[in-house]
């Protein structure tokens, strides 16, 4: 159902370099970007993340209540990639661990213009 995703950035090239890199390690690189905008994903035709300065002008802000979840494939993943933000600059929002009852395993960090992401796969028993 998700096409893609944007968040805004007051720095294109901080977050540029940030998501390439974050991104790289799941495999994930960009695959289209413009002037004001990069996106990445899997392939073309697969739910895209992009990041974007604004068109209007105005600086971008991290939503109060947004949030965006990414799936990953492990426990293991989600445990690197929240490291992985953090190393990158990001903020601890949550370690990784089971939540929701144990339906989730799940962490949370923001990005550095503050919004917040989370990663997560199901938990197995």
């Amino acid at each position: 159902m998700i096409g893609y995703i944007t968040l805004g950035t007051n720095n294109i090239d901080k977050a540029a370099a940030f998501y390439d890199e974050l991104f790289a390690s799941i495999g994930i690189g960009r695959f289209m970007e413009g002037d004001h905008f990069i996106a990445w994903a899997k392939a073309p035709d697969t739910p895209a993340f992009s990041v974007i300065k604004p068109y209007d002008g105005n600086t971008a802000t991290s939503g109060n209540g947004t949030m965006i979840s990414l799936a990953m494939e492990s426990p293991e993943q989600v445990a690197e990639f929240h490291a992985k933000a953090l190393t990158l600059g990001g903020s601890d929002e949550g370690a990784p661990g089971v939540r929701d009852g144990g339906s989730l395993y799940i962490s949370y960090f923001r990005d550095l213009d503050n919004n917040k992401l989370a990663v997560y796969t199901m938990a197995t028993e």
